[in-house]
């Protein structure tokens, strides 16, 4: 790796307001040729708010003062039309939404294949082969007609790297480009972000995952209500943290909790028995059977791309099975199997401040709104968020109104696909307790989906493996086929 260079990136006394709150600052940080920052910190400390002050593209209704510089050039007194000349070709982003930065109508292979041909400058041709290429080294290929919403949140946030690194930008802003993919397609990610730095280019990644950090080396910067509580070199920092906070996101990561307690789970609620599921004409899942029991805990792994999403559709009776049978206990009533969503921008109007649509909620459902209030006050979330759309809160805050939307109902079943995976350590191992503690004494069912396997062991009673039916299985299978525990 070449030794840092000039700096590239230079960010003196940067505070965004919103009115009269000051959501971040005053920060500053220096990046340089070769160099990496990686920016870590509880959700809503404007992590996300730093990148897009240096991009240019913070919400009309919030104010940057500071000094950001780019390459010796002063990027905060540009006109914003000129700023966006710089995209792309100077300055590249992965966003924390792939399916927001993704065009919708536009297939999948094409939108990265017009950023190498338009960017880049490449030949038809060209184009075409270096698109191809990044298909085949993100584990892509099959996905290349698909439109961004027919894929996996993991498939998506592939696609948008590929987009973003298409025009070969040497300077790259990365928000969460780890979230929703497996062990081996995040390792993959993480080697591309290296490469960043390793050619001379310049790489800033917000993340929540430690190891994602230890992975990138470089600087780290450590967030928390808005304020820089800790800089320096990501090592020295991680490993001899100066302030509790630091400390506290160390030991937060999953495989430091305490081992869930066996459940003494009730009647079941839910059965699948051999269910074959298809999608697109490619069997996603098959021969797949379950019993889940009132206050039953039961977590859901495997790769991207899997099938893990379509399966909790099919269970809630979104999809239907191509074989086989699903049943609900007979008690149970339309709005007692609920669902979390992984992407919540998705679930959310994107019109509507999410206080509308949560008294929606409870007067239709006939709940009081002191009870949705106490739900949001577990969940740490400030009640003067509520006035804003959701676009205007952190991908974090909004995973967390979406649980407290879903249990404003009461429902007896929860499908939770990644319900944490926009929460910092600290506050998804909070989330996640509070769940398993709302199970336990409402008599909830819940079935989680995540890539995390740590998670997974600490926090269920019961794990089960998915493998795709159209890839060759570990030695010894792991089971889609079978209801089969870890």
């Amino acid at each position: 790796m070449k030794a840092p260079g000039r700096v590239v990136i230079s960010v003196q006394a940067l505070c965004i307001h919103a009115g009269k709150d000051i959501l971040l600052g005053p920060i500053e940080f220096h990046v340089r040729e070769g160099g990496t920052l990686v920016i870590i910190g509880e959700t809503g400390a404007g992590k996300s708010l730093a990148v897009q002050a240096i991009l240019g593209t913070l919400h009309g209704s919030l104010l940057a003062e500071g000094q950001i510089t780019v390459n010796g050039q002063r990027h905060d007194l540009l006109a914003p039309s000129t700023r966006a000349n710089f995209w792309g070709k100077e300055l590249a982003t992965l966003p924390q939404e792939p399916w927001r930065a993704l065009d919708p109508l536009m297939q999948s292979h094409r939108q990265v294949c017009e950023t190498h041909r338009f960017v880049s400058c490449h030949s038809q041709h060209a184009a075409v082969v270096a698109t191809n290429n990044a298909f085949g080294s993100l584990g892509l290929n099959g996905a290349e007609q698909h439109l961004p919403g027919t894929l996996s949140g993991g498939m998506a946030q592939r696609v948008a790297f590929a987009a973003a690194t298409a025009g070969g930008a040497p300077i790259l802003l990365a928000d969460e480009p780890t979230k929703g993919l497996d062990t081996k397609r995040h390792a993959t990610v993480v080697s591309l972000l290296s490469q960043v730095p390793d050619s001379g280019g310049a790489l800033v990644v917000i993340t929540h995952d430690i190891s994602v950090a230890r992975s990138l080396g470089g600087d780290v910067l450590i967030l928390k209500d808005g304020c820089m509580i800790e800089q320096g070199p990501t090592h020295a920092v991680l490993d001899y943290p100066k302030t509790t906070y630091t400390k506290d996101l160390a030991n937060a990561q999953p495989a430091c909790w305490k081992p869930a307690k066996p459940c003494q789970s009730g009647d079941w609620v839910l059965k699948a028995d051999s269910i074959r599921i298809k999608r697109g004409g490619r069997v996603l899942v098959d021969n797949f059977s379950l019993r889940l029991h009132a206050g039953e805990r039961i977590a859901i792994s495997g790769p991207s791309g899997g099938g893990k999403t379509t399966l909790l559709d099919t269970l809630a009776g979104l999809l239907r099975p191509a074989n086989g049978e699903i049943q609900r206990a007979e008690h149970l009533s339309s709005t007692d199997i609920q669902k979390l969503y992984q992407d919540p921008p998705a679930a959310f109007p994107a019109r509507v401040n999410l206080s509308c649509s949560l008294r929606d909620v409870a007067r239709i459902h006939g709940v009081d709104s002191a009870q949705v209030a106490c739900l949001l006050s577990r969940l740490g979330i400030n009640s003067a968020l509520l006035d804003r759309r959701p676009d205007e809160v952190s991908g974090g805050e909004l995973q967390r109104i979406s649980i407290a939307r879903a249990l404003t109902v009461r429902p007896r079943i929860l499908l939770a696909d990644e319900p944490t995976s926009r929460l910092d350590p600290i506050t998804q191992r909070d989330t996640m307790k509070l769940l398993a503690d709302i199970a336990s004494d409402e008599n909830i069912a819940i079935l989680l989906v995540t890539h995390d396997i740590a998670m997974a062991k600490a926090w269920a009673n019961r794990c089960i493996a998915l493998s795709s039916p159209e890839e060759p299985l570990p030695p010894g299978g792991w089971g889609n086929r079978l209801d089969k525990a870890y």
